[in-house]
């Protein structure tokens, strides 16, 4: 589990200021934090938003945070809104031991599909300010944290855990009906059921990272069907209330993020994790440096991108199910059977814990998908803001209002 970090003797502190961080709760963890500030000298304070409002006040506010941290399909607004500055890869001291992933078009490499923002499309800052893949000297986003998102389903309701074939489908399933439950943010949800029409039959998108305005709406109305019909029993935006849908017993399948496995409690085989046929939606997540900094807050924002990626905090989010830009180099933060069962795909050799110290892998279990690698070649499509983001984010935002305040209800009312 690594040492911690009130072993630590902490260096003397070099600067008055405090380093502001802005993001969400995949990474800004207390744990990472109080590492950070013992081994790099200074205050680091934590800003914790959910995804869009993190977004929006990070394009409109950058004198307010040093740091960003979010996903690469969040970049587009606070970029091209000129709140964050280029990242110079010559300062950053991991910089030749970063995934190709996210460096080098993982797209061809890994992805099966690859549609939507695959990291690398946003990664390199190009002549003129615009983003692309073509590599140059400074990017946008330090690559971090990242992973291959599916959904959890009850096998009592789907068949046993070791059905080799889970589809995305089963979002919009019979058997499910009234039990069904979505990630309540447009980048995300709304391509679960994409995945989860196309799986059916349903519906077939020309490319599904970037649908149209008659795509929109056709899956829209799929989606209201359903809703009139009694399929959906709620949506959530962060993996508590993920986690409590299922202690509620009101879920039978659900979008789910890998750290809400750790929560389920003392019965994890009610609910597992799925390794779809049609392949998985990745997200890639990382820092960006805000558009005021220079001088000595500039260093100090530095020191902190690259304390992130030398081991740390990679092993913090790994015990959560997530993988690191730089992983040998959290390997060495992490016991072998940690490593074995994260990333090697092996059963668990023991009970496994999570960053606070709560038990979230049963010695025995198998991690859904196999090794990394073979989890990171079954990219179906990439968290994504579309084309036409803005007009599917408002259809979306009226989906998830009618399901949060009850079919019957409304129906009746209509």
């Amino acid at each position: 589990m690594g040492v911690s970090s009130a072993s630590l003797a902490a260096p003397p502190r070099r600067h008055q200021r405090r380093l502001r961080v802005r993001g969400t709760s995949i990474t800004l963890l207390s744990q990472v934090r109080e590492r950070a500030e013992a081994e790099l000298g200074f205050g680091v304070d934590y800003e914790l938003l959910e995804f869009p409002t993190c977004q929006r006040r990070a394009a409109m506010e950058p004198e307010g945070y040093d740091v960003y941290e979010q996903c690469f399909h969040n970049l587009d607004i606070v970029w091209f809104w000129g709140a964050l500055q280029p990242i110079d890869i010559n300062r950053i001291t991991e910089w030749d031991n970063i995934s190709d992933l996210a460096k080098e078009g993982g797209i061809s490499k890994y992805a099966w599909r690859g549609h939507g923002d695959a990291p690398v499309r946003k990664l390199y800052v190009q002549p003129g300010g615009f983003l692309g893949p073509k590599p140059s000297r400074h990017i946008s986003m330090l690559p971090t944290v990242y992973n291959m998102d599916s959904f959890g389903y009850d096998p009592r309701v789907f068949g046993m855990a070791e059905d080799p074939r889970p589809s995305w489908s089963w979002l919009l399933d019979k058997r499910a009906k009234g039990r069904i439950a979505l990630v309540d943010e447009p980048a995300i949800g709304l391509f679960d059921a994409a995945l989860a029409a196309e799986a059916a039959g349903e519906l077939q998108f020309a490319d599904i990272g970037n649908m149209t305005i008659e795509e929109i709406n056709a899956l829209m109305r799929l989606l209201e069907d359903r809703r009139r019909q009694g399929f959906f029993c709620g949506a959530w935006r962060d993996g508590d209330q993920a986690a409590q849908l299922l202690r509620d017993k009101s879920v039978a399948v659900q979008s789910m993020w890998s750290p809400v496995y750790g929560k389920i409690g003392p019965h994890p085989g009610s609910f597992v994790e799925a390794a779809p046929t049609e392949g998985y939606r990745a997200w890639h997540g990382g820092a960006s440096l805000s558009r005021h900094l220079g001088g000595a807050e500039l260093d100090m924002a530095y020191e902190y991108l690259n304390w992130w990626l030398s081991g740390y905090a990679g092993a913090v989010m790994a015990r959560q199910g997530y993988y690191i830009s730089t992983p040998e180099r959290s390997r060495t933060h992490l016991s072998p059977q940690e490593w074995a069962y994260w990333y090697d795909g092996a059963p668990a050799a023991q009970d496994l814990y999570g960053p606070g110290g709560e038990w979230v892998v049963r010695a025995g279990a198998r991690r859904a998908g196999g090794t990394y690698r073979e989890r990171a070649s079954r990219i179906a499509i990439w968290n994504t803001v579309m084309d036409e983001y803005n007009y599917a984010a408002r259809a979306w935002d009226r989906f998830i209002r009618r399901i949060q305040n009850g079919t019957a209800a409304e129906d009746s009312a209509a």
